[in-house]
């Protein structure tokens, strides 16, 4: 199994620079590429575009990440969503390098 992963979904591309920004300062842990999604009611929301911030470590670091991360996510724009997985599975870790960004 692998390490702990802390998945949190922000509104937006600044509010991910903040959060990742805290999040990294907040913790010894590392970051996967970031991701994004259009929702389907993108023209009904502030921000259209939400982007998920994927850090990876220890179940302590993760957590004090993610916590400092949603912080300064809510100061910018928004969270819509967080999860820690604290011990992700094998065949999980290559679904964290995917990412929207990629045009492969």
């Amino acid at each position: 199994m692998g390490k702990a992963t802390g998945i949190l979904e922000v509104f937006g591309l600044v509010a991910a620079f903040v959060a990742c920004d805290a999040g990294c300062k907040a913790a010894d842990v590392t970051v996967e590429n970031f991701d994004k999604n259009k929702p389907g009611n993108a023209d009904e929301l502030e921000v259209p575009l939400i982007v998920a911030i994927k850090f990876r470590g220890s179940v302590d670091a993760v957590e004090a990440a993610m916590e400092a991360a949603k912080q300064a996510a809510e100061n910018v724009t928004g969270v819509v969503a967080s999860h820690i997985i604290t011990r992700t599975e094998e065949d999980t870790e290559p679904m964290l390098k995917l990412n929207a960004f990629d045009k492969n």
